[in-house]
């Protein structure tokens, strides 16, 4: 296997970049906009509700028990409380600019890279490492999608999971890149060569084995 670093084809295209980033900058707006309306409209709304000086009129008599205050100014004290929601409802756009944000960071950060035995997966928040020539490849952790379609007896998995025996937390190497099948052979080739490097052939690596003969056989009979 080759020790120079290889970019796994999990990355989005040029196109695809340009229509996510467009998209998540449009859901972010519409989050803003918002949430940043009811406070600008929270004003108007308040003078279309009650009294516009009664709140003021209040402030100025505050210290005054409530017995002693007119009924006017008892109303305004209630309306005063009751303006409080309409910020607060501004908060449910929040949500959506997060969206958006998430989805711009994962198009644009998204990326994999091989450097001999070692993969470094890079997501929308943060990146993670593992050797996969040490790392437990459990079989049954691999992602399946309804949609696969057999190949050879076997149905394609999008990913292999890699977690470092120390328990660092697992990574998740995708095996299709954005609007592609699946990785080329090539690559798949590769991380089935770091997979199997130095592991030997029983015992309790049979899974990594078993996995590295499934990435040799997408890579054999590509879709």
């Amino acid at each position: 296997m080759t020790h120079q670093e290889l970019r796994l084809s999990v990355g989005a295209s040029p196109a695809q970049r340009t229509v996510a980033v467009l998209s998540g900058v449009f859901v972010a707006t519409l989050g803003v906009a918002f949430v940043a309306l009811p406070l600008l409209a929270g004003g108007l709304l308040r003078r279309l509700t009650g009294p516009g000086d009664a709140f003021a009129s209040y402030e100025e008599a505050r210290d005054l028990p409530p017995e002693m205050l007119p009924p006017g100014l008892r109303d305004s004290a209630g309306s005063a409380d009751q303006s409080g929601p309409v910020p607060v409802a501004g908060l449910c756009g929040l949500p959506f600019v997060l969206l958006g944000v998430y989805l711009v960071l994962r198009v644009l950060r998204t990326a994999a890279w091989l450097d001999g035995s070692r993969v470094r997966v890079r997501g929308a928040l943060r990146t993670r490492s593992v050797d996969l020539a040490t790392a437990r490849i459990d079989a049954d952790g691999m992602s399946l999608r309804g949609d696969d379609a057999p190949v050879g007896g076997q149905r394609l998995r999008s990913a292999v999971v890699a977690v470092d025996r120390s328990g660092a937390p697992r990574v998740v190497i995708p095996l299709r890149g954005m609007g592609l099948d699946s990785l080329p052979p090539s690559e798949l080739r590769a991380l089935a060569d770091a997979i199997t490097t130095g592991r030997p052939a029983d015992g309790r690596d049979d899974a990594a084995h078993a996995v590295a003969d499934h990435l040799n056989h997408l890579a054999a009979h590509p879709r």
